[in-house]
This record gives C-alpha cells, structure tokens and sequence, in this order.
C-alpha cells in the first residue's frame, strides 16, 4: 500500500485513507478464504460501508483499489460509494 500511496501522490494525488481487507483474520473469515472475492464488489457489505464511512468522513473525491477492477465493478462501487472509483493503473495524472 505504501507503493501505491507513492505512485498516488506522484500523479499529483492526496491520500486522506487506506483501507485493507483482510481475509482469514476472523473465524467466519477462515471459514469463507476458500471463497472467491464478490464478483460485483470485491469486498464484503460490511467493507463497502466502511469505506462509504471513511469516504465521508475525509471527503475523498475518488476511491482507488490497488487491485484492478472490470467495469461492472467499478460502475457499481461508484454507485454505492457516491464517488468515482477505479483500480491504481488507471488514475490518470492529476493537475
């Protein structure tokens, strides 16, 4: 995360968060690691409203995930996250 937060702030970006999802932590999380991410999210409900929360609270213009995201993904996020979303290759320079 620190390597996209550089990559960030070399486009001219501000990062005011970092979010991690972790898998395996918890005893439901253990029991669900065999299966795939959300195909429609990448992150569990409880995530989506964390980050939502942590969007709000800094105001963020625009939500980045170091994984790459398809385009249902990201137009789906986008909707639930009230801002643009997109995967770190494809954060244009900024300014």
């Amino acid at each position: 995360m620190d390597a996209a937060a550089l990559r960030l702030t070399a486009r001219g970006a501000r990062v005011v968060g970092r979010i991690v999802q972790r898998r395996g932590v918890s005893d439901g999380g253990a029991r669900k690691m065999a299966l795939p991410y959300s195909s429609r999210t990448l992150l569990s409900s409880g995530k989506v409203r964390e980050v939502a929360e942590s969007c709000e609270r800094a105001d963020a213009d625009l939500v980045v995930f170091v994984a790459s995201l398809t385009e249902r993904q990201q137009h789906v996020l986008t909707g639930m996250l009230g801002r643009p979303v997109m995967g770190l290759s494809e954060v244009p320079a900024v300014g």
